[in-house]
Order: C-alpha cells, then sequence, then structure tokens
C-alpha cells in the first residue's frame, strides 16, 4: 500500500468514527447531558455544596460531599484544577480537596453518561463507585500525612467564613426540573424492554431504503470485529438535524442572556425534534422505511413535554436563560474537542496493530495497568475525548481492567495538571498525591478486571477493605513513630 493510499485509509476511518460518533452517541446521551451540566452548574448555588468542604467539617460529611460534588458541580478536568485551588485557598481541608480533585472528573454527567453509553455501563459505574472509594481514600491518606500543615492551612484560612460560612438553599421546584432532565438521559439510554419494545409501526414509502443503506455501508465502511459502528439512514438524518441545531444555536444562544429570538426557539425546537427522532426504530426495506414508534419515543415526548411546562410554571425568565447559555458554554468548550479527538481516535485506529496492545494490554496483569495509568501521564485529552480513546484501544484489544485504570488516572495524572497541583499544595504534597494516584488507579484496574474475568464481588470487596484497613495501621504505626521522635528530639533540646 502506498504512502497516498495509506493516508486516505487514515481518513476515511477517521470520517466513519466521526459519523457514527455523532449518529449513536451525542443524541440520546450528551445532548441530555449538556442539558443536566448546565442545570446543575446554573440553579445549584456552589456555596451549598461546597461549605461542606471546610476542614473542621465532620470528616463523615465532608468527604462524601466532596466525591459527589464534581457530579452536582458538572465539573469535568478542564475546570476541576481552578475550582480545586479556589476551594482549597478559601479553607477546604486538604483531604476533602484531594477528594474533590481526584472523584470530581471521573463522575462528571457527561463522562458517566457517555462512557456507559460508549463503553458500557458496567465501566462507568466502576469508574463511579472505584474513584469515590479511592478517592476518598486518597484524601484520608493526605490528610493523615501531612495533617501539620493541614492544620497550619487551616489556621491560616478563613475556613468558617466566605465561601464556607455561605448559607444557600435550592427551591423544590429546582430538584424536579433537575430530576425531569436525568430522566431524559435515562429514558434515552436504559437498555430495558418496556423503552426498547416497539408499539406500534408504520411504512414510509421513500423508495429502495435497503439499497440506500448499503451504498452508505459502502461510502462509511466499518469492522464490527473491532468495535467499529457504521452510520444508518436514522443516523444520516440525525447527523443533518445536529447541523441544523448547531447553526440555530449559535445565533440563539450566544446571547441568550439578553433575551430569547426566533433562532432560540427553533433551536430548542430542533433539539426536541432530534431527540424524537432518535428515539424511534427506523429500518430499511426495500420499498421504504419501517417506523417503529418505541417505548423510548413515548417515555422521550412525556418527559420533554414535563421539562418544558415546568420550566415555563416553575421558572423564572433568567433562570432559564441562565441555564440555556451555560449549556451552550459547555457545548462550545467540550464538543470541538470531542470532534477532533474521535476523528483523531478513528485515523490513529489504522496506525496502532491489535497485536500490539493485545500483548501490552489484553490480559489484566499489575504491568497492563500500570502502562494505561502511565499512558494517562503523558497522553492527556480533556473530558470525553478519552472515551473515544477508550474505546479505540477496546476495539483492538485492551483489556477492560487496564481500561478502567486509564480511564481513572487520565483527567488526574496528566502533566500540566501534575504542575498545578504542585503550584496549589507544594512539590512535595503534589508528588506524594500522584504516587498514589498511580496505586490506586492501578489496583482500580486490576479489581475490575479481576471482576470481568469472573471473581467474585464479595471477595474483592473484602480484599479491598482488608487492604485499605491495613494501610491505615500501617499508617497510624508511622504516626506515632514520628510522635516519639519528635518528643524525644524536644527532650535533647531542653537538656
Amino acid at each position: 500500500m502506498s504512502i497516498l493510499e495509506y493516508l486516505v485509509t487514515m481518513l476515511q476511518s477517521g470520517a466513519a468514527s466521526l459519523a457514527s460518533y455523532l449518529a449513536a452517541h451525542v443524541l440520546l446521551c450528551l445532548l441530555p447531558a449538556f442539558f443536566i451540566a448546565g442545570a446543575m452548574t446554573t440553579l445549584i448555588p456552589k456555596e451549598a455544596i461546597t461549605r461542606y468542604l471546610g476542614r473542621d467539617a465532620p470528616k463523615y460529611v465532608s468527604y462524601p460531599m466532596a466525591a459527589v460534588a464534581g457530579f452536582v458541580l458538572a465539573v469535568c478536568s478542564c475546570t476541576i484544577m481552578p475550582l480545586f485551588a479556589g476551594i482549597y485557598a478559601r479553607g477546604a481541608g486538604l483531604g476533602p480537596a484531594i477528594t474533590f480533585l481526584f472523584v470530581g472528573p471521573a463522575i462528571n454527567i457527561l463522562a458517566v453518561s457517555y462512557t456507559g453509553v460508549a463503553i458500557g455501563m458496567d465501566i462507568a459505574v466502576a469508574r463511579i463507585i472505584l474513584s469515590a472509594v479511592f478517592g476518598i481514600g486518597i484524601g484520608l491518606i493526605m490528610a493523615f500525612i501531612f495533617r501539620r500543615d493541614d492544620r497550619a492551612h487551616n489556621e491560616g484560612t478563613s475556613a468558617n467564613g466566605g465561601l464556607f460560612g455561605a448559607k444557600a438553599g435550592v427551591r423544590p421546584a429546582i430538584w424536579a426540573f433537575l430530576l425531569l432532565l436525568l430522566a431524559v438521559l435515562v429514558v434515552g439510554t436504559l437498555a430495558v424492554d418496556l423503552f426498547a419494545n416497539t408499539y406500534a409501526e408504520m411504512r414510509l414509502p421513500v423508495g429502495d431504503a435497503l439499497g440506500w443503506q448499503a451504498e452508505l455501508d459502502r461510502l462509511v465502511p466499518y469492522d464490527a470485529a473491532q468495535g467499529q459502528e457504521g452510520v444508518s439512514l436514522q443516523g444520516l438524518l440525525l447527523i443533518g438535524l445536529l447541523v441544523l441545531i448547531g447553526v440555530t444555536a449559535w445565533f440563539g444562544f450566544n446571547h441568550i442572556d439578553e433575551g430569547f429570538n426566533r433562532w432560540s426557539w427553533a433551536a430548542l425546537g430542533l433539539i426536541v425534534l432530534t431527540l424524537l427522532v432518535a428515539a424511534l426504530r427506523v429500518t430499511p426495506q426495500v420499498d421504504g422505511l419501517r417506523i417503529g414508534l418505541t417505548g423510548r419515543f413515548i417515555g422521550e415526548l412525556v418527559v420533554l413535554a414535563a421539562v418544558g411546562l415546568l420550566a415555563w410554571k416553575g421558572l423564572d425568565a433568567f433562570q432559564v436563560q441562565e441555564w440555556l447559555w451555560e449549556m451552550w458554554r459547555f457545548v462550545k468548550q467540550i464538543f470541538p474537542l470531542l470532534i477532533v479527538g474521535v476523528f483523531a481516535a478513528g485515523m490513529v485506529r489504522v496506525l496502532i496493530p491489535p497485536t500490539l496492545i493485545e500483548t501490552i494490554a489484553g490480559k489484566n496483569t499489575v504491568l497492563a495497568n500500570l502502562v494505561g495509568v502511565l499512558f494517562g501521564v503523558f497522553m492527556y485529552f480533556p473530558t470525553l475525548v478519552e472515551v473515544p480513546i477508550a474505546n479505540m484501544f477496546l476495539g483492538l484489544g485492551m483489556h477492560r481492567g487496564p481500561l478502567l485504570a486509564y480511564l481513572m488516572a487520565d483527567p488526574e495524572l496528566s502533566i500540566q495538571s501534575i504542575l498545578i497541583t504542585a503550584k496549589v499544595i507544594g512539590q512535595k504534597k503534589a508528588w506524594v498525591y500522584v504516587a498514589w494516584v498511580t496505586l490506586f488507579s492501578t489496583l482500580a484496574g486490576l479489581i475490575y478486571g479481576a471482576w470481568v474475568n469472573g471473581a467474585n464481588v464479595w471477595l474483592l470487596s473484602l480484599l479491598v477493605a482488608a487492604g485499605i484497613a491495613l494501610l491505615l495501621l500501617a499508617l497510624a504505626g508511622l504516626s506515632r513513630i514520628g510522635q516519639r521522635k519528635s518528643i524525644a528530639e524536644t527532650r535533647q533540646e531542653i537538656q
């Protein structure tokens, strides 16, 4: 194969990956997730969450709150660092701040929903649980190791004032609104018979749709054996609707804070139409298209109507405008990176031999999981871009254990994240944090990989609990030794 032919193959692979990505994952998954992220950022005051992260807050409150703050505040790997620096400077304890830093990007609503749809809900749930457990563990360990520095930091900041003394509440209407937005995501992505079944059918006479699908498969080839997805006629229509949404949103949402215009209403109408079209079951046939009205379509129709009604009756106009503007900000910040990342992943797939990935990370070994972690250090990708990269490796033969290790380490251990963390908490604390993240991310991959290989989940949970207990005992022993040395040194100075 010549260089030109190789280049054409790479470009074709990148275009195929991008087309299938836009058709299969953006709509019922990412569109609702963007709306949820915008609503959480706008409608839930940060003070309602961050005031529980102070060093003097009870550990049973501060650490779980730090673990879920990334979900509630919809933080991604791009925004976690300034938020981490801000809450630490304003008096957050070292432990809760570290937990927030580690867990935040992993349980961001965008990352969770996209990971579940693109790679599998099992790995999304494992990412949430293991990130939360190990994030709290790392936070406790860091707070224990550097307790003197943490005490001094607490004395030098206003832990009981400013951000951590502020009181803020959330109205019931806002909670109901957020739950309805979450329902849009759940109805669109949950794989259960209630939503998957078809309850009515109709035929759309548009010619030889089966022949058109064959031609589309020729133009956008794919290899299902490597985890690649093709583009259906329905997907092609959805891509066209996405382009129309982008155009109308650009004119309708860029200045939504100044009020609604015709473009704003057009964008919202197209979004609703696109979600409903994506929920249909469309089957190409020789004599046209068979359209199936699924439970997913009916559910989306009901929930979207409820969202619109509650936005109209339960929120004021300024809150709706803020929500849509924040959602659009997320789209502009993240979506272009996704496009580039997915296209690049499709091109890189051609360059990497499957045998190489299978050899390095095809099994759930310590080395394979460590390789996954180290890849996150040198090849950082913004939130969500790491998902198509991970999906590419999965298609090339990577075991799901090392894959999880990479997904957990990527936001935390990039070179730029390490440098910023060191600037915020100091070099020594930063490198200790890096060591623990490396250890726990590798361990998370091993645990999840063992479960994938058939190990008993209760036995794995017991082993994790025993390991954490031994670690805490070792730290306690080191602490006592340190205290004895300090007392001995003090006595020598007195003598």
